[in-house]
C-alpha cells in the first residue's frame, strides 16, 4: 500500500475505535458522574453515591419524595438531578417494534440442564426475577451454585461473560460445588471462585443494605447474575403473627423493588429461591398441592417467572412453570449430580 494511503487509514482504523468505545459505554448504564456540570457539583455527585445512587438511571427512576431526603439536597437541586437525568435517560414511550428489537438481544444464562433450558426457552433470562420455589431438598439452592459458575461463560457457551453476586440468607452457600461445577466446564476453579462476590445476611434490614452494596459493586464491575438464596427465611423469623403482616410486607414489597431496579439498571439476571408453606385451611383438601410459596401476591407480582420444583425419583427433580409472561405452562425433569445441575438419565 502506497505511504498516502497508509496515512489516510491510519485515522479512519483510530476513528473506528472510537466509535466502538462509545457503542461500548452506551451499552451499559451511565455513571452518576455524567450528571455533573449545568449547576450540579461533585460534592452532589458524592451525596448521591453515599445514599446508594451509583448510575444515572438511579437518579431517573426514583421518586422526588425520596431524592429529598438525601442530607445537603435541596428541592430545587433535586428538581435539577432529576431534569438533567431525565434527559439522559429515556422515560418515554417507544414502539413495540423497538420494544422487540431490545428483546432480542436479551441474554439467557443455562441453567447446566437442556432440558431445563428448553423449558425456559433458552436458560435464565437477564434483565428480569426469576422465583424458584418448592420443598427443602428439590434443588433451588444446587440451581443457584450452577448458575454462579453458568454465568461465566462465554456467550457463545450459553454464559453471561459476567461475575455473580451471591446474598446468603440460610448459610447453605458451599464453595467445593462450585469447583465442581467449573471442573465440568473446564473453567479455571481459582478464577471461578474469584468471580462470585459472596455476602451473609443476617436480618431483613441488613438483606436490603446488601442491595445497595450490590448496586456500588456493579456499576465498577461487569456483573451478569445477581443470587439470593433465600429472599424470604429471614422475613419469617423477624416478623411474627398477623400484627406485624403488614409491616412484613411493605418491606418485603421494597426489597422486591430494589431488585427489580438493579435489574433494569444493570441488565443482570436476578434469581431469587423461596420457600413454601403448607395450606391448613379447608380450601387445601381440595388441591393437589396443598404447599403454596410464601411472601403472598407481593413476591407473586414482583416476580417476572415463578418456577415449581418437587422431586421425582432418586436423584431428579420435576421443575413447572408456575408462573411466567411469556412462557406456556409445562414441567421438565432434570437431576442434581455431583458436578451440578444436568439431564436426567432415561
Amino acid at each position: 500500500m502506497p505511504r498516502g494511503q497508509q496515512q489516510a487509514a491510519k485515522p479512519v482504523e483510530e476513528e473506528e475505535v472510537v466509535q466502538q468505545e462509545e457503542e461500548d459505554e452506551h451499552c451499559g448504564p451511565m455513571p452518576i458522574e455524567k450528571l455533573e456540570g449545568n449547576g450540579i457539583t461533585a460534592v452532589d455527585i458524592k451525596k448521591l453515591r453515599e445514599s446508594g445512587f451509583h448510575t444515572v438511571e438511579a437518579v431517573g427512576h426514583e421518586i422526588k419524595k425520596n431524592l429529598l431526603l438525601i442530607k445537603g439536597l435541596s428541592e430545587a437541586k433535586v428538581d435539577k438531578l432529576l431534569a438533567e437525568a431525565h434527559k439522559l435517560v429515556p422515560m418515554g414511550f417507544t414502539t413495540a417494534t423497538e420494544m422487540h428489537k431490545d428483546r432480542g438481544d436479551i441474554i439467557q444464562i443455562t441453567t447446566g440442564s437442556k432440558e431445563l433450558d428448553k423449558l425456559l426457552d433458552g436458560g435464565i433470562e437477564t434483565g428480569s426475577i426469576t422465583e424458584i420455589f418448592g420443598e427443602f431438598r428439590t434443588g433451588k439452592t444446587q440451581i443457584c451454585h450452577t448458575l454462579a459458575v453458568t454465568c461465566q461463560l462465554p456467550l457463545a457457551q450459553s454464559g453471561g461473560e459476567g461475575k455473580a453476586l451471591y446474598i446468603d440468607t440460610e448459610g447453605t452457600f458451599r464453595p467445593e460445588r462450585l469447583l465442581a461445577v467449573a471442573e465440568r466446564y473446564g473453567l479455571n476453579g481459582d478464577a471461578v471462585l474469584d468471580n462470585v462476590a459472596y455476602a451473609r445476611a443476617h436480618n431483613s434490614d441488613h438483606q436490603n443494605q446488601l442491595l445497595i452494596d450490590a448496586s456500588a459493586m456493579m456499576s465498577e464491575s461487569r456483573f451478569a447474575l445477581l443470587i439470593i438464596d433465600s429472599a424470604t427465611a429471614l422475613y419469617r423469623t423477624d416478623y411474627s403473627g398477623r400484627g406485624e403482616l403488614s409491616a412484613r410486607q411493605m418491606h418485603l414489597a421494597k426489597f422486591m423493588r430494589s431488585l427489580q431496579k438493579i435489574a433494569d439498571e444493570f441488565g443482570v439476571a436476578v434469581v431469587i429461591t423461596n420457600q413454601v408453606v403448607a395450606q391448613v385451611d379447608g380450601a387445601s383438601m381440595f388441591t393437589a398441592d396443598p404447599k403454596k410459596p410464601i411472601g403472598g401476591n407481593i413476591i407473586a407480582h414482583a416476580s417476572t417467572t415463578r418456577l415449581s420444583l418437587r422431586k421425582g425419583r432418586g436423584e431428579t427433580r420435576i421443575c413447572k412453570i408456575y408462573d411466567s409472561p411469556c412462557l406456556p405452562e409445562s414441567e421438565a425433569t432434570f437431576a442434581i449430580n455431583a458436578d451440578g445441575i444436568g439431564d436426567a438419565k432415561e
